[in-house]
């Protein structure tokens, strides 16, 4: 079963997390700062439910952290912010976290987000395995399946889960438009209606790696990847 580590200063929350999740049958770790929750971190994590606000490191300084190493930057998170946080949940998913949950939440709804991630991490491992050899190419971009690499201009760049999957999507249906809820649900597995906002701001992490013309937006809908001749 998966292992989740859950990173919380607010010791109630923390073990209302904690019950819920070992209900639904995962495996948890807990951490009440971000200093511990680095001693924590191992490649055997495979999600990490962490607050934006701790002690000793903040939650934007371990997701920055989790991001920049090699080992351990494929591990989804979700990000814990109070309701008035708007700039710092944006700030967040700027970062790298895939998702984020304002509190007070509802822990059967994180649980649920939980259960979509890692659906959609087996579907996506399950579709690499049968497209293995599979590399996508258009303009200056070349995308490696099997090797989870992304090369831009000849350059190797860096993308985190979300990313990846989100560019792998736009670049087999180039020239289709797809809106912000069907992206949200391909990519992030949500059955219900989720915030859109989501989207935008991994689509602004991608056009800073790769060139910003290739994603064009189609104002009130969503966005399409620019088919290329």
């Amino acid at each position: 079963m998966e292992k989740i580590l859950v990173v919380e200063d607010e010791k109630n929350i923390r073990e209302l997390i904690k019950f819920n999740l070992k209900n639904a049958g995962y495996t948890v770790e807990t951490a009440a700062d971000g200093k511990l929750a680095l001693e924590k971190l191992s490649e055997e994590i495979d999600l990490i439910v962490l607050d934006l606000m701790l002690p000793e490191i903040d939650g934007m300084e371990v997701c920055r952290r989790v991001r920049a190493n090699k080992q351990l930057r494929q591990i989804p998170i979700i990000m814990l912010t109070a309701k008035g946080e708007e700039v710092e949940r944006i700030l967040g998913l700027e970062m790298g976290a895939d998702d984020y949950m304002t509190k007070p939440f509802s822990p059967r709804e994180l649980v649920a987000r939980i259960k979509a991630i890692f659906r959609r991490v087996k579907e996506f491992r399950e579709d690499s395995e049968k497209i293995k050899d599979e590399i996508i190419e258009a303009g200056k971009l070349k995308l490696d399946i099997s090797r989870h690499e992304v090369i831009y201009a000849e350059e190797q760049i860096v993308l985190t889960p979300k990313e990846f999957e989100l560019l792998r999507y736009l670049l087999i249906n180039q020239g289709r438009v797809l809106s912000r809820d069907l992206l949200l649900e391909k990519i992030w597995g949500y059955e219900y209606a989720g915030d859109t906002r989501t989207v935008d701001v991994h689509i602004r992490r991608l056009r800073k790696k790769i060139e910003a013309d290739y994603i064009a937006t189609v104002r009130g809908v969503g966005y399409k990847f620019v088919k290329m001749e």
